[in-house]
């Protein structure tokens, strides 16, 4: 069994965007932060990776992601880079032939902004959602991955929504689970 990566996004939000389901005037969810830990079978920790993004569309950051991501817009401004730098990236660091887990539908969010960004989908056949084998051991089909640390009793890897300390949460939690990837 090979390593594999456990990834995490955080992409733009306004006041209510997620119950609109991003639907409202200009809301798209374009990445703003990448985190991913590349893990042994035994779920040890190998390799950490983070990158803020410069959103295209939306390059000013609301007060409600601020607040809810910690992530400022000088620092935005100051750290981040293209979405296209920030996949590549992110796709050195997982290698050729690693499989990439989320807790939730982040892949979906990536062709997303492929599309936005007119960029080819990476990691194709790659990508795995874990949310449905995590929910099923916690019992909350609602579980964000900032919530698994209080749902499975463990300590958080660092806040909440920050994409880093958000994928070793999901990694904490999928060793607590057991399966192998």
């Amino acid at each position: 069994m090979n390593e594999f990566v456990v990834y995490d996004l955080e992409y733009t939000a306004w006041e209510g965007s997620r119950a609109r389901q991003w639907s409202g005037p200009g809301e798209h969810r374009e990445i703003v932060q990448i985190g991913a830990v590349r893990v042994s079978p035994n779920f040890y920790e190998r390799a950490a990776f983070s990158v803020l993004v410069r959103p295209r569309l939306n390059p000013r950051l609301s007060d409600y992601f601020i607040a809810l991501t910690g992530i400022t817009q000088a620092r935005l401004d100051h750290e981040g880079i293209d979405i296209a730098e920030a996949l590549a990236a992110l796709d050195r660091f997982a290698g050729p032939d690693a499989p990439l887990l989320s807790n939730g539908r982040d892949a979906e969010v990536i062709a997303e902004n492929c599309h936005l960004a007119g960029l080819p989908v990476p990691f194709s056949g790659r990508t795995r959602d874990v949310h449905p084998e995590l929910t099923a051991a916690c019992g909350n089909p609602a579980a964000m991955s900032a919530d698994l640390p209080a749902l499975f009793g463990f300590a958080a890897s660092g806040r909440g929504h920050d994409a880093l300390a958000d994928a070793r949460n999901v990694a904490a939690a999928l060793a607590l689970v057991g399966k192998s990837y």
